[in-house]
């Protein structure tokens, strides 16, 4: 598989390890959570949550256009100047740093600079997809915040968020967009069959079940990168719900992947695919070898979903 991303060379961030940036990276995880839920409360409802996420610009993350009465807003993270900028459509605007500073404290400058901007929002204030959910405005647990470690994780997103999109363009099936999933904090894309999924069981740690149902309605071919909360390292993700018979035995590639039992899933060390000689090769394919294991066991209709299966 040949990818058209230019960028298909060994100038992919060294990140750090997860131990060294996890309290960073837990607080702006949380940042992200109250970022994300004020375009939930605010936007249409679309399919699967894809109308609550947010996706990779060059210089951080956006909420795209979030409608409000006469006008629209927009909540970007700047990883470059680090901070957080809303804009509107009238040409009004609020910002403030990026910094260590408590969940708490960003929730309420985040609220503040809404209700300076004339608009008022209300979210259901406590996180999801977590084992302990600490309600935002009381939360002065998570405060940290390395700008360094974020910039280069930013980055990494960056050139995940290409390879994803060169991955996307070759499915003419019904596709997700390449976004960031505030609950988990995984950029994901999301293929899908054409045919509906058994009933989701839920459990996800304070997610209610018809969000899970929701988000799983149809059969998938999901694939995705985190910063490896749980693994222990960041690092690239496939499954497939619901899970064909034989999928963790299918043979993946590049050599570095491997199917995580406990998981359930394809992982593949983010270090692997930057060392790799061709980052973006290793990664599509992963990609597609992760895809070929769901479509192929679970008998997907590859010709009618595949962008290479048409005629020229």
């Amino acid at each position: 598989m040949t990818s058209n991303y230019i960028a298909d060379s060994n100038d992919w961030p060294n990140l750090p390890a997860l131990k060294d940036w996890q309290d960073t990276c837990a607080t702006v995880h949380m940042w992200t959570q109250i970022v994300g839920k004020i375009r939930l409360a605010l936007s249409p409802n679309i399919n699967h949550g894809w109308g609550s996420t947010l996706y990779i610009t060059t210089r951080g993350l956006t909420t795209s256009p979030i409608p409000y009465g006469k006008f629209t807003f927009a909540i970007d993270f700047d990883f470059i100047a680090h901070l957080l900028r809303i804009t509107t459509s009238q040409g009004t605007d609020r910002a403030f740093m990026l910094e260590p500073m408590p969940v708490a404290s960003f929730y309420r400058e985040a609220m503040e600079a809404l209700a300076q901007l004339g608009i008022e929002v209300k979210i259901f204030a406590r996180p999801v997809e977590v084992e302990v959910a600490i309600p935002f405005e009381k939360d002065t647990q998570h405060a940290s915040y390395d700008a360094n470690a974020v910039s280069r994780f930013w980055h990494a997103l960056v050139h995940a968020d290409n390879v994803f999109k060169d991955f996307r363009a070759r499915f003419i099936g019904k596709v997700s967009p390449v976004h960031l999933f505030w609950g988990g904090f995984d950029l994901a894309v999301t293929r899908f069959s054409g045919r509906t999924a058994p009933k989701h069981p839920g459990g996800a740690p304070n997610v209610a079940n018809r969000i899970m149902e929701e988000a799983y309605s149809h059969e998938v071919s999901s694939a995705g990168f985190w910063p490896g909360t749980g693994l222990g390292e960041a690092a690239f993700y496939a499954y497939a719900y619901p899970t064909p018979a034989g999928f963790d035995k299918y043979p993946v590639q590049p050599e570095a992947a491997y199917f995580h039992d406990k998981l359930g899933e394809f992982i593949l060390p983010y270090e692997a695919v930057r060392t790799a000689d061709h980052p973006a090769q290793a990664l599509l394919s992963f990609l597609q070898t992760t895809y070929d294991a769901a479509a192929t066991l679970a008998h997907w209709d590859r010709l009618a979903l595949e962008r290479n299966n048409l005629s020229t």
